[in-house]
């Protein structure tokens, strides 16, 4: 019998381009509910962002699933994640990459989604209150950075912390518009290319 979260893969993504087999594991055994609490976690494997604390999502899976492969995460990658909210984009990153530092600025979200990650074994993720915006140069380079804030242009300082081969998905926009532009950027040592993913809806970076 498949568990909810194999279920979810099967129904809502599978279906809707997710193909990386390690993206497609990693999705399939993060129990989701556990990132959320009360009466949400009913509807953890809805495809739907739902709210959590401090005007805070948790992005839908289909977006997680989506945003996780564009980066091709490699199993030696150094990753960055901005926005940890629940934690649960980066108990899944933290599968698929050898380490990963995550950037919350609501300490109590922080306190939080660090508890849950260490419940569940996820022993390779730090979790730092910060400034995402800023990054968090003591780890850098990154050879991914994953963004789960809308800003409405790059920040810099998360392209100087990227490796030369690094790859960075970001929604651009502001918080007032309808859709936000989720964005992936590939450096190429000196050269930076990027192209439009899809259409999203973000919180906004602060």
């Amino acid at each position: 019998m498949s568990t909810p979260a194999q279920k979810m893969v099967a129904e809502q993504l599978l279906p809707n381009g997710v193909t990386d087999p390690r993206v497609i594991e990693a999705m399939s055994q993060v129990p989701r509910e556990e990132f959320l609490s009360g009466r949400l976690r009913r509807h953890a494997y809805e495809n739907r962002a739902l709210a959590i604390e401090c005007g805070q999502t948790i992005s839908q899976p289909l977006v997680v699933a989506l945003m996780t492969q564009a980066l091709a995460p490699r199993p030696g990658d150094r990753a960055l994640e901005v926005g940890t909210g629940s934690g649960y984009q980066a108990a899944v990153l933290s599968r698929l990459v050898s380490h990963l530092v995550t950037l919350e600025l609501e300490p109590a979200l922080a306190e939080h989604a660090s508890e849950t990650l260490r419940r569940l074994g996820y022993s390779n993720v730090e979790v730092a209150v910060a400034d995402g915006a800023q990054g968090w140069p003591a780890y850098a380079p990154y050879d991914i950075i994953l963004v789960a804030a809308a800003s409405p242009e790059l920040p810099l300082a998360l392209i100087d912390q990227l490796s030369p081969q690094g790859r960075l998905v970001i929604p651009l926009g502001r918080a007032s518009d309808e859709h936000q532009d989720l964005r992936l950027y590939e450096r190429h040592g000196d050269d930076m290319m990027s192209r439009s993913l899809f259409p999203v809806r973000f919180v906004p970076l602060r």
